[in-house]
């Protein structure tokens, strides 16, 4: 068996392979050069002043996690992939109850094409809104009085071009992630989410770094540390790959003179089929109090509420894991549909050991599916609170982040994703994947 070492050699050995990696790389390279270039007539010593002490325990700024810190920069990348993301869940939500939406679905290729036209017109629409919105933020920031965007080039001008500069480097961040599916290696959309989580990544590890050196840590305190991390990243791993296997028996039909059919074949019910969703929905609701007191903040009710749901709070921490278990099983309903399920096997032949096709097999794959999902979400409540109880370790909060909540689930399954397409390479053209035995199981094996 091959070493990882000689596994990645192999990698670049294969000349396609090595092209996608690449071309890969050299987006993604583009994609953090737009996150650090500002917008026009933006004073830049000013924005890093009035955005150096700003709560990361906002709306906005859970929105900066996605960006990359684009949003903090205010560059022309500031809106990032999020409008896509976010039309993209719209049409899926809607799918459930449009008409137009279910028959596109069901139309095969060319309703995915309608559906993708679909979702790139909503994301110019959420795109110009946002953008507005960016503009109307900016405008209003200010460092000691002095405002951000100066007087000078504050105008209608102004506002136009900043609202179309940002809606166009959504819509080019959008081409650049489709391009990466296309040519490249992963999920492009997912790769620009995970690369901008990933660039805030040295920077923890360097405060850290400091902590130790200052002497505020103990060496072995550290370690303990790491360690804790790992066996975490492990336990998502563990989490995410898992599924419930339902088998399926195809009964054998003569087509010619072939024979079809008469093969078992298994359904995966993922344990944690909503992803990292339930905890996005969760966390942009738990801040929008936080979110409001910044921009009201001497209102006196505003910040009684945000007392008793200040981020670590006893109830912040409550309300943030009842939300994710209740989400978790909104947005599996909405990604999982039983009875289209059940509707297919009984076209094509198929049928589960000892249960009636038809109602009884939808009843049947429902019934396993929310008992896989209850603790599915219950881990997924786990994950997203561990930063907070991590950071009474004295980790720092820019680390923390890195041990539970959206980072790490986003990171970890992009990256077995990832891991998982450059898997399959390896072994179409028989070269050693990098697992001694079995295969790599990503969001999609």
């Amino acid at each position: 068996m091959a070493t990882l070492k000689d596994t990645f050699r192999n990698i670049f050995k294969i000349h396609e392979l090595r092209q996608r990696i690449l071309y890969t790389i050299a987006l993604l390279i583009i994609v953090r050069i737009g996150s650090h270039i500002t917008l026009p007539g933006i004073d830049t010593v000013l924005l890093n002043e009035a955005t150096k002490n700003s709560s990361s325990n906002t709306l906005f700024g859970f929105y900066d996690l996605f960006v990359g810190g684009a949003f903090k920069n205010a560059a022309i990348f500031a809106l990032g992939i999020m409008p896509y993301i976010s039309s993209s869940i719209v049409l899926q939500i809607a799918g459930a109850v449009v008409p137009y939406l279910q028959k596109l679905q069901k139309e095969g290729e060319d309703g995915r094409k309608k559906i993708n036209q679909l979702t790139r017109y909503g994301t110019v629409l959420i795109a110009g809104f946002q953008s507005w919105g960016t503009t109307s933020i900016l405008l209003h920031m200010n460092n000691n009085g002095m405002p951000v965007v100066p007087e000078a080039v504050r105008g209608f001008a102004w506002i136009l071009s900043t609202v179309i500069i940002l809606t166009s480097g959504t819509m080019f961040l959008m081409w650049m992630g489709e391009q990466i599916t296309d040519k490249g290696i992963g999920n492009g959309i997912s790769l620009i989410i995970f690369i901008g989580i990933i660039d805030r990544f040295p920077f923890a590890i360097l405060d850290e770094y400091q902590l130790i050196a200052s002497g505020s840590r103990n060496i072995v305190i550290e370690v303990v540390i790491i360690s804790l991390m790992v066996l975490i990243i492990a336990g998502v791993i563990f989490v995410t790959q898992g599924t419930r296997r339902i088998p399926v028996q195809y009964a054998k039909r003569v087509v010619g003179r072939k024979v079809y059919g008469g093969v078992t074949q298994y359904i995966p019910l993922r344990v944690n089929t909503a992803g990292v969703m339930p905890i996005i929905f969760a966390q942009s609701i738990v801040f929008i109090p936080t979110t409001l007191l910044s921009f009201f903040p001497n209102n006196e009710f505003l910040s009684n509420i945000n007392r008793y749901i200040s981020y670590g709070s006893f109830f912040y921490t409550l309300a943030e894991a009842l939300l994710i278990i209740f989400f978790t099983y909104f947005y599996t309903a909405i990604a999982f549909n039983p009875q289209e399920v059940s509707d297919n096997m009984k076209k094509q032949g198929g049928f589960i050991p000892g249960i009636r096709p038809g109602k009884q097999t939808a009843d049947f794959i429902d019934n396993i599916l929310t008992k896989i999902t209850l603790p599915g979400s219950v881990f997924l409540a786990i994950i997203a609170i561990l930063p907070v109880f991590v950071r009474y370790l004295g980790v720092s909060s820019s680390f923390a982040s890195f041990f539970g909540g959206t980072s790490l689930l986003i990171v970890v399954g992009v990256a077995l994703d990832t891991l998982q397409q450059i898997e399959s390479h390896l072994l179409m053209r028989h070269y050693d994947g990098f697992m001694k035995s079995g295969k790599l199981k990503g969001r999609r094996g």
